[in-house]
C-alpha cells in the first residue's frame, strides 16, 4: 500500500497548553480515517498540521511528491463576488464539466436544489456548506481534510455524502481524513479511527463502533481511566450491539468479544419504568394533534403556502419520537404545534391539563441573563435537588452532581458562563431547562457544538429522563441512539416510519425520481409495475384488509393506553401486564404498517 503522507515527532504548543507532544503518524493509499476527541483536545489543529496549514514547534510532515490535498474548513471561506456554478467549478466551460461523471454525481447529490447562476452572498448556511463541498469534491485531490463536513446537512445529504466518498477513496485510491461528531458518518465511512487526548493520538482499526469496543477493552485493563467514562463506553457499545439491525449486521468488530463485554449490561432504558412514570406524571392525555394544517399567508406571486396538511397525531405518556424531513418542510412548524406556538389554521390541538412542554432550541436564549453568572450559581438558584429516573433505581442529585454528569470539572463551576465554549453552554442550557421539571421535553438539534463523548453523556442523561421526548436532528446516530419510533414530514403529511431513516431516505429517493403526474389518474392501479390481472386484484384486497387492521389496531392500542393511565399505580405487576400488551399491539402494527407500505410500493 503506497504511502502518501508522514509525520514525525510533531509538538505543538500554545501559551497556556502543550496541545502535542512527539507524535508521529503516517497515511496510506485507501485510508479512510475518523479522527475523534474531547472538544479542545487539539482534532481541527492536528489536521492543518497534516495539512500543511499549521507548522508544528518541531517535528516534521513530508508529502510523497505529487499528492494533491484539499481542504474543508469549519469555517465557510467561500467569496460572496461569486455565483454557485463559478464557485463550483471555476473557469471550466460547460461541456468540459457536464463531460465528467464525478462532477455531475457531485452536483447531482448536493446541489440539485440551489439554484446554479444564484450569488454566493445570498445563501443560507446550510446551502453555503453544500457549495463548499461541491466545490472540494469535484477537484482531483489525492488526500483530502474534512473538518466537520456534515455541519448544515440534512440526514439525506449526509448519506449521500457517506456513500460518495466510501465510492471514490476505495482501498486503491488516494485518502480522507475527518474530523467529525456525527457518529454515524464516521461508522459509515471510516476504515480507521484516530482519537486525540492527553497530548497524543491514539489509532484504532475501523470505525465508530470498532473504536468504541476497542476503547472499552483498553479500559478494562487500565485502572487508572476514569470510571465514568467507561461507563459510558459500555453503555454505547451495549446500543451499538442491541440497536439498528442495519448497524448490527455489519461484522466491524468482534462479535463474540462484544457480547461478553456487554452480557451484564442492561438496556440502556428500561421502558416499563419510565413509561410508568410518565403516565403518572402526564395523565393519558399529552398532545393531539386532530386534522391540524398550517397554512402561511402569501408573501409573493406564489401565494399561501399550505407547510402541514391534515396532521394526525396522538403523542402517547414516555414516547420517544425523531422528526425527519428536509429544510423547509414543516419540522419547525410541527414542533410549534405541540409547544403551542403555532396555532393550526385548519383542524385542532388538544392538550393534556398536566402538559409542560420544555423546548431547547438551536438559540441559547436561556443563557442570556446569566452571561457574567458562575455556573454553579446559575444552576444552584432553581433547585437544590434533581431526581432521576424512578422506582428503585431513582437517585437525587445536587447541581454539582449534575454538571459533573454532564462534564463539567469542578474547576468549570466557578466559570462565568459567557467564557463556557459553544459546547458547555449547550449543557448547560439542557440541564436549565430540566431543572424546570417539564413532562414534555423537544429538543430542536440538540447535538450542535458537542464532541462524542458528550454526546454520550447527554444521551444517558435523557436515558432516565422520565416524560414524552420528541427530537429534531440531522445526527442520524443521535437520533436513533434516544428515540423509539421515527416520523417523517413527506409533501406536508406526517407519515410514520417503521423502517426508521432507511425508509425515509428510501422514500425520499422514491420521490426524486417520481415525477409529479397531474390529475387523479395518476393513482390508478393500472400504473402499478409488474402486477397485473390477478396478481393486482390480490394486492389491491390485501391492502384494503391491512388498512382494517390497521384502523382496527391504533383503537385498540389507544385503548389500552387509557387503560395504563387510569390503572392503579400501585399495582406494578398489573401495570407491567399492561404495558406488555400495548407492546405487543405496537409491534404487530408495525409489522402490518411495514407490509402496508410495501404494497403501496408496488402499487404505485
Amino acid at each position: 500500500m503506497a504511502h502518501l503522507l508522514g509525520a514525525g515527532g510533531l509538538h505543538l504548543e500554545f501559551p497556556t497548553k502543550v496541545v502535542f507532544d512527539g507524535i508521529s503518524l503516517g497515511v496510506d493509499e485507501g485510508d479512510r480515517i475518523g479522527i475523534v476527541g474531547r472538544n479542545g483536545d487539539g482534532k481541527s489543529s492536528l489536521m492543518a498540521m497534516l495539512a500543511g496549514r499549521l507548522a508544528p514547534d518541531s517535528g516534521r510532515v513530508t508529502f510523497r511528491g505529487g499528492v494533491r490535498v484539499g481542504v474543508l474548513d469549519q469555517t465557510d471561506t467561500l467569496d460572496d463576488a461569486l455565483t454557485v456554478g463559478e464557485a463550483v467549478v471555476g473557469t471550466r466551460t460547460e461541456h468540459e464539466w457536464a463531460g465528467d461523471a464525478r462532477t455531475r454525481d457531485v452536483i447531482g447529490g448536493l446541489l440539485a436544489e440551489i439554484p446554479w447562476d444564484a450569488a454566493i452572498a445570498d445563501l443560507s448556511g446550510g446551502q453555503r456548506r453544500r457549495v463548499a463541498l461541491a466545490a472540494l469534491l469535484s477537484g482531483d485531490d489525492d488526500v483530502l481534510f474534512l473538518d466537520e463536513p456534515t455541519n448544515h446537512l440534512d440526514v439525506e445529504a449526509i448519506a449521500w455524502l457517506a456513500d460518495h466518498l466510501r465510492r471514490r477513496w476505495s482501498a486503491s485510491s488516494g485518502a480522507l481524513l475527518v474530523v467529525t461528531h456525527d457518529r454515524w458518518f464516521l461508522d459509515e465511512v471510516c476504515t480507521k479511527t484516530w482519537e486525540v487526548h492527553d497530548r497524543t493520538v491514539e489509532p484504532f482499526d475501523g470505525g465508530y463502533a470498532a473504536y468504541i469496543l476497542q476503547r472499552v477493552e483498553r479500559d478494562r485493563q487500565s485502572a487508572a481511566i476514569e470510571a465514568r467514562r467507561q461507563n459510558l463506553a459500555r453503555k454505547e457499545l451495549a446500543w451499538l450491539r442491541r440497536g439498528p439491525p442495519a448497524r448490527t449486521s455489519k461484522p466491524k468488530f468482534r462479535i463474540d468479544a462484544a457480547n461478553a463485554l456487554i452480557a451484564d449490561e442492561p438496556e440502556i432504558r428500561d421502558k416499563l419504568a419510565l413509561q410508568s412514570l410518565a403516565v403518572s406524571r402526564l395523565g393519558k392525555d399529552v398532545v393531539d394533534l386532530l386534522g391540524a394544517s398550517v397554512t402561511y399567508p402569501a408573501t409573493g406571486p406564489a401565494g399561501p403556502k399550505e407547510v402541514l396538511h391534515d396532521v394526525e397525531w396522538r403523542i402517547a405518556p414516555g414516547e420517544r419520537t425523531g422528526i425527519l424531513g428536509v429544510n423547509g418542510a414543516g419540522k419547525s412548524t410541527l414542533l410549534g404545534l405541540v409547544s403551542g406556538d403555532v396555532t393550526p389554521t385548519a383542524g385542532r390541538v388538544k392538550r393534556g391539563k398536566t402538559v409542560n412542554v420544555a423546548t431547547l432550541t438551536q438559540r441559547l436564549d436561556e443563557l442570556e441573563d446569566h452571561l457574567n453568572d458562575p455556573v454553579r450559581v446559575v444552576i444552584s438558584r432553581l433547585r437544590t435537588t434533581y431526581e432521576f429516573g424512578s422506582g428503585s433505581k431513582a437517585q437525587e442529585l445536587t447541581p454539582g452532581q449534575l454538571l459533573e454528569r454532564m462534564g463539567f470539572a469542578s474547576a468549570q463551576l466557578s466559570t462565568p458562563v459567557k467564557d463556557l465554549s459553544g459546547g458547555q453552554k449547550r449543557r448547560l442550557q439542557l440541564l436549565l431547562i430540566l431543572l424546570e421539571q417539564p413532562n414534555v421535553l423537544i429538543l430542536d438539534e440538540p447535538t450542535n457544538d458537542l464532541d462524542t463523548d458528550m454526546l454520550a453523556a447527554m444521551e444517558d442523561l435523557l436515558d432516565s429522563w422520565p416524560g414524552t421526548l420528541i427530537v429534531v436532528s440531522h445526527d442520524r446516530y443521535f437520533l436513533e441512539r434516544v428515540t423509539d419510533q421515527q416520523y417523517a414530514i413527506l409533501s406536508g403529511r406526517l407519515r410514520h416510519l417503521p423502517g426508521g431513516v432507511d425508509e425515509y431516505l428510501r422514500l425520499r429517493a422514491r420521490e426524486r425520481d417520481t415525477p409529479a403526474k397531474p390529475g387523479p389518474a395518476a393513482a390508478t392501479p393500472a400504473a402499478a409495475p409488474g402486477l397485473s390481472g390477478s396478481d393486482l386484484r390480490a394486492a389491491q384486497k390485501e391492502l384494503s384488509a391491512l388498512e382494517r387492521r390497521l384502523e382496527k389496531l391504533e383503537g385498540q392500542i389507544a385503548a389500552a393506553r387509557t387503560s395504563l393511565a387510569d390503572h392503579d399505580q400501585a399495582d406494578y405487576v398489573g401495570i407491567g401486564a399492561e404495558m406488555t400488551r400495548i407492546t405487543g399491539l405496537e409491534g404487530e402494527r408495525d409489522d402490518v404498517e411495514a407490509r402496508w407500505f410495501e404494497l403501496t410500493d408496488q402499487l404505485g
